[in-house]
């Protein structure tokens, strides 16, 4: 007589098994495309721990860049200018306490006032021209990319602020940009 077919006793642990097989096999799934990512030109130096302090240095670059001032360079030119006797012009010179709203059209105001220096130092052959270059060149650049802000009611025109002395517009200027800088 043909014997019917009955559950072992070790079923249970038999379903134990396949379900610890499916995890295993899981896991070498995963395991085997970070094997062979591991094992591939681009990544083998993180195979050694040289290669892994390398990889965690390039990591974290990008954050240090990410809080890096974007005007730094500016920041730099303007202290290389601040002192120069040969920049003799009154400038419209917006305020370093313009409210948080207006900031945007405040460094537009100095950044056309800075064509204003330039000109100036065409016609006196200024020693510092090439830094001041540098300024108008580094906020063209911003301005050209974002030319997004519209006047507000409670910001001025760059005509409205008063009329100051080279000095004091640099002054001025650098206080706008490192106020920008911590935002």
């Amino acid at each position: 007589m043909l014997g019917t077919s009955q559950p072992t006793q070790n079923s249970a642990g038999a379903v134990s098994r396949l379900q610890s097989q499916k995890t295993h096999l899981k896991s070498v799934c995963l395991q085997y495309p970070l094997c062979r990512l591991l094992n591939s030109h681009c990544f083998c130096l993180l195979k050694n721990g040289m290669g892994l302090i390398i990889f965690f240095l390039c990591a974290y670059v990008p954050k240090t860049e990410a809080g890096h001032c974007k005007w730094a360079e500016v920041l730099k030119d303007l202290e290389r200018i601040k002192t120069s006797k040969d920049i003799d012009v009154s400038l419209y010179t917006a305020n370093a306490d313009e409210d948080e709203e207006c900031q945007e059209l405040v460094i537009r105001c100095f950044f056309l006032e800075t064509q204003v220096i330039i000109q100036e130092c065409r016609i006196k052959n200024c020693s510092k021209t090439q830094d001041v270059w540098n300024i108008w060149k580094n906020l063209n650049e911003t301005f050209e990319k974002k030319l997004t802000s519209t006047k507000s009611e409670k910001c001025k025109e760059c005509e409205e602020y008063e009329e100051k002395n080279f000095t004091e517009f640099v002054q001025n200027f650098v206080k706008v940009i490192q106020r920008d800088c911590k935002h």
